[in-house]
């Protein structure tokens, strides 16, 4: 008797398109096909490599682009309920007059049709993970989870008393019950998330460090966002507010820090020497008038920059393609380097850099087998993508949020053909307009 091999196998096959892999050797394949097992990709190749694979589900990619999915590596999801609502004001004016009151009115149920809100937005876009500071925050992962979306979530945590768990000690409280809850979670992981030098004790840093550190968890905090932030902790401790943290001990790989438009050189090195991650937060910055991060000097000394869009209130969207497009642009103009800032860099921030700067690049980030399916489609069949010359400059350059036509997410089909399959769009639109309501009187 003649035995014969098995044929492989695989539940979802994408096909037909340019495949980059955005992997350590920027590898990409012309006509080329990635298949899916459960949740994981088990093999990537030319197309006509999987002609004898019994497949159960197929996407075709219609000679569009295959990827990752991008990661938002800063954002305040439910702030999609503050979206326009305190426009063109300074950064303390506008979140001491305008946001602090707003949240005041939050809850549970709200920041979950926000989240909710957020995600849906962010899938239509092309994002498959984001980095969420928020209060409730368990409603946010709640929303991802309904959604199907990877996140890392954690709750802000300041000296003054917060609107979801009241004093400091309750909001360590939530935070460790944050992380029972979603211990081991596949699309969720907790961070611990202070919310920044100017808005913690020293005492609150530490701890909030000591307790990423504990559980080997991301540490996420707002950092050097301003001119007057880095000038108020200099009266206050003498040293910026990089310095004072390294002061403290809390610089670390396992830190993520949001904006870092301030920097001095003394800052970088720290920032260095500690491999402290960096979430570069550009059309945020521009609008609130923070500043410019100085993102070339961080690519040289070798850091590893996420991207990130930061909250609907301050950006006034969660398209990562529209902010890969400003960063790319911005430090261009702000050096009068055309050079700087290269395509290939700003997709690496939205996509393999961002995983790491997460701690999540041996899950996603990258296609490649073994690492989870978080893959999207990119439908290039428009006339603001033809010709197309090279895919990783159209990316950057010229491809929209609205271009993406599928989402896979943890090898689940999340977007088919630009339709939701997680979520009901008009149910969220209309349960977050009714919310916007109370929220304004």
């Amino acid at each position: 008797m003649i035995s014969r091999k098995p044929e492989p196998v695989a539940d979802l096959l994408i096909s037909n398109g340019t495949v980059l892999t955005m992997d350590d050797g920027n590898t990409r394949i012309k006509n080329g096909a990635i298949a899916v097992k459960n949740d994981t990709i088990i093999a990537i190749g030319p197309a006509d490599h999987f002609s004898t694979w019994r497949i159960s589900r197929k996407i075709d990619a219609e000679g569009g682009i295959i990827m990752p999915g991008l990661i938002n590596t800063h954002t305040h999801a439910a702030m999609t309920l503050f979206r326009g609502l305190a426009d063109d004001l300074p950064l303390d004016a506008w979140l001491n007059d305008y946001i602090f009151p707003a949240e005041a009115k939050l809850d549970h149920e709200k920041v979950y049709a926000g989240a909710l809100l957020a995600c849906a937005e962010m899938i239509l876009s092309g994002t498959t993970c984001f980095c969420d500071m928020y209060l409730f925050e368990k409603a946010v992962a709640d929303a991802a989870v309904h959604a199907g979306m990877r996140a890392v979530v954690g709750e802000v945590l300041y000296d003054f008393p917060s609107p979801s768990y009241g004093p400091i000690e309750q909001g360590f409280a939530y935070t460790k019950n944050l992380m029972d809850k979603f211990h081991n979670d596949p699309l969720i992981t907790v961070a611990v998330e202070p919310h920044s030098p100017y808005l913690c004790s020293p005492d609150l840093l530490c701890r909030a460090h000591a307790l990423s550190s504990d559980h080997g968890v991301p540490l996420v905090i707002h950092v050097s966002e301003t001119l007057n932030e880095v000038n108020l902790i200099r009266k206050k401790y003498g040293r910026t507010p990089v310095g004072h943290m390294a002061r403290l001990g809390v610089l670390s790989p396992r830190l993520l820090a949001c904006h870092c438009t301030v920097l001095s050189s003394e800052d970088i090195a720290l920032l260095k020497k500690f491999d402290v991650k960096v979430s570069h937060n550009p059309e945020s910055n521009m609008k609130l008038a923070s500043g410019i991060a100085p993102i070339p000097a961080l690519l040289q000394a070798g850091l590893c920059i996420g991207l990130g869009t930061d909250g609907c209130a301050s950006n006034n969207d969660l398209d990562l393609f529209l902010e890969m497009d400003t960063a790319a642009k911005l430090h261009k103009v702000n050096t009068l380097d055309p050079t700087v800032t290269d395509a290939m860099a700003i997709l690496k921030m939205a996509t393999h850099q961002g995983a790491k700067a997460l701690g999540l690049e041996k899950i996603t980030g990258s296609l490649e087998p073994g690492k989870k399916a978080d893959i999207i489609v990119i439908n290039t069949h428009k006339p603001h993508l033809t010709p197309m010359y090279d895919p990783v400059s159209h990316l950057v350059y010229a491809v929209q949020g609205s271009d993406v036509s599928h989402s896979v997410i943890n090898g689940r089909v999340i977007l088919e053909k630009r339709k939701l399959q997680s979520l009901d769009l008009s149910a969220i639109m209309e349960t977050a307009s009714g919310i916007a309501k109370d929220i304004k009187t």
